[in-house]
């Protein structure tokens, strides 16, 4: 971006700023403090000029929330001689080793894996080499062993094994401060002047927010200047007996932008008028993809309606004229204390069992849709399947012992990173691996707090400084995002070649 083009975003950014003050002034000093704290910490990066943010490529990464914590336990599992020990804890929530399905890892860490027999779709993914699975991510404030857990030597993020705070930590990735940004939204906070979004130029502007989120609110995308986008699974929510073009919308739109000499009912009305004019310009845009046979069809399950319409946002993505996009999806369920089985106490269906089949069908038709639009002859580019990289998260994992009819509050759990074309140099994500340490399952072993709650070896930091380098954050910038990074060995994790 030059000089110009920056002064001018300046220019056009002040009814936002203005809104965005207006905010501020409804919170406690307390907030007010966090929150100028962080425009500082943004503002610096910001001044510190275009550098390494520029974007000739357009890149997508999508965060799949697992709501009420994964048991990640069932869904990665060890094979060979230490299933035994896996099964001598986890009593009827085993998974029998015969039903496994096998994992061909390029890597070694001294143990064989295969997934839960209702995601054949994760493992193909994984062996084709377009997913890697990451173990025992969890909040953190410092690396912790289970001597200083016990003895109370390091600190801790604040109340956990709770699933709001939980959620909260996953998503801000700053448990010892207040909750006033996501990481998500900081990314976008950092890159969106460099996408052209803010220029008083029609045909180049981005057209929508770099945050959109097909689950409603939430903390993950939540920025200081950037705004969430909120999408349904049908596309954006429009005027209600107003079509786009009709007399009725029309006359709301005058109303909206009538002179006003209040700036706070001046800058409602513009935005009133933006959001009509962007959900009809949205809706459009994704038109002509509402009508596609899909080569992997979407399951028409929560989470596949979601990832559909992300796949169609993607495939518009020229004419919405943007280059980075934050996507979030949730889906509930997972909170199984009991019926995590099925009937008889079935481990291998039940509740969790459909969770993660839906799971597995949703991501690969993601993924199949992903390479389809890549192949189409107007909306297509090579390289976009390297340009669109998803991942999960999730309240927290598991105890790992049974508590009879299911599990309970854990803290440590494994994910999915998924997307790339599978070449283990080139493609986006360096799959056919694991990363991260498996815990040792043992209860009062070295990972364990004393009731098979696992204690991360990986901070969540790590994992989300990992996509935002791959997203455009350079190394320089991440404590801009990632402000606790500095307390843990390895802002790169490797699991993405950037």
């Amino acid at each position: 971006m030059s000089t110009i083009d920056q002064d001018r975003a300046t220019v056009l950014r002040t009814r936002r700023d203005f809104f965005r003050t207006a905010g501020c002034a409804a919170l406690s000093s307390i907030g007010v403090a966090s929150t100028i704290r962080d425009f500082r910490l943004v503002n610096s990066a910001l001044a510190q000029g275009a550098g390494p943010f520029t974007f000739p490529d357009y890149k997508a990464m999508v965060c799949i929330f697992l709501s009420g914590g994964n048991d990640s336990n069932n869904l990665v599992i060890p094979r060979g001689t230490a299933h035994a020990q896996y099964a001598s804890i986890r009593g009827n929530l085993t998974i029998p080793e015969s039903q496994l399905l096998p994992l061909n890892s390029l890597n070694n860490d001294g143990n064989e894996y295969g997934l839960h027999p209702a995601c054949p779709e994760l493992q193909n993914l994984y062996n084709t080499g377009k997913a890697a699975f990451l173990f025992n991510v969890g909040p953190l404030l410092f690396p912790t062993t289970r001597i200083q857990y016990q003895k109370k030597t390091v600190a801790l993020p604040p109340q956990l094994f709770s699933h709001s705070d939980q959620v909260t930590h996953w998503q801000t990735s700053l448990p010892d401060l207040p909750p006033r940004s996501g990481w998500g939204g900081r990314i976008a906070d950092l890159l969106h002047p460099y996408q052209n979004e803010l220029l008083n130029d029609p045909a180049s502007r981005a057209k929508i927010s770099l945050c959109t989120s097909i689950a409603g609110s939430n903390t993950f995308e939540v920025g200081n200047s950037v705004q969430q986008y909120h999408v349904s699974t049908s596309g954006a929510v429009t005027l209600s007996g107003a079509a786009p073009g009709s007399t009725r919308e029309g006359v709301v739109r005058n109303i909206a932008t009538l002179p006003q000499h209040n700036l706070q009912t001046g800058v409602l009305g513009d935005i009133i008028d933006d959001a009509i004019a962007t959900g009809a310009l949205l809706n459009s845009a994704i038109a002509p993809t509402a009508s596609w046979t899909w080569d992997t069809p979407f399951p028409t399950t929560s989470v596949g309606n979601q990832l559909k319409m992300i796949a169609r946002i993607i495939a518009a993505r020229g004419a919405l004229k943007i280059k980075r996009q934050i996507f979030f999806v949730s889906v509930g369920g997972y909170d199984t204390h009991t019926a995590q089985m099925g009937a008889g106490g079935d481990a291998l269906t039940g509740s969790h069992a459909n969770l993660l089949g839906e799971l597995s069908e949703a991501i690969a038709a993601f993924q199949g849709a992903v390479e389809q639009i890549s192949r189409h002859a107007t909306y297509g580019d090579a390289t976009l399947a390297n340009s669109v990289v998803g991942f999960t998260g999730s309240d927290f994992g598991r105890t790992f012992p049974t508590n009879g009819q299911g599990s309970d509050h854990g803290w440590g759990s494994h994910h999915i990173i998924f997307g790339g074309n599978g070449n283990p140099t080139t493609g986006a994500v360096r799959g056919k691996r694991t990363y991260g340490t498996f815990p040792v399952h043992q209860i009062n072993g070295p990972d364990d707090t004393s009731t098979g709650r696992w204690i991360p070896t990986t901070s969540v930091d790590e994992y989300s400084a990992t996509l935002a380098k791959w997203f455009g954050v350079d190394s320089n910038h991440l404590p801009v995002v990632f402000p606790n990074i500095g307390r843990f060995s390895n802002p790169d994790l490797g699991f993405l070649n950037t």
